[in-house]
């Protein structure tokens, strides 16, 4: 069994690029604000979801390991 992903969206930074939708369109979402939101708060650990992490152009996007609570995406500096 693999790893769960929570997936967070800080919305006061979110600038509606659209890039994590085209990048993993089953994983986000713009609504009728052009503000982003994961499909689901909490996924299977998935490669196009972290691509669009590391994609956003203002690090919105926080990936961290279900029930651990261990941060995948952005890296702790």
């Amino acid at each position: 069994m693999g790893d769960r992903w929570q997936v967070e969206v800080d919305r006061s930074i979110c600038i509606g690029s659209g890039m994590c939708a085209g990048t993993a369109p089953d994983g986000f979402r713009l609504d009728s604000a052009r503000q982003s939101h994961p499909v689901a708060p909490e996924t299977d650990a998935d490669e196009t979801v972290l691509a669009a992490a590391e994609g956003c152009p203002v690090e919105a996007i926080t990936v961290t390991v279900a029930g651990s609570g261990e941060v995948v995406f952005p890296p702790e500096e």
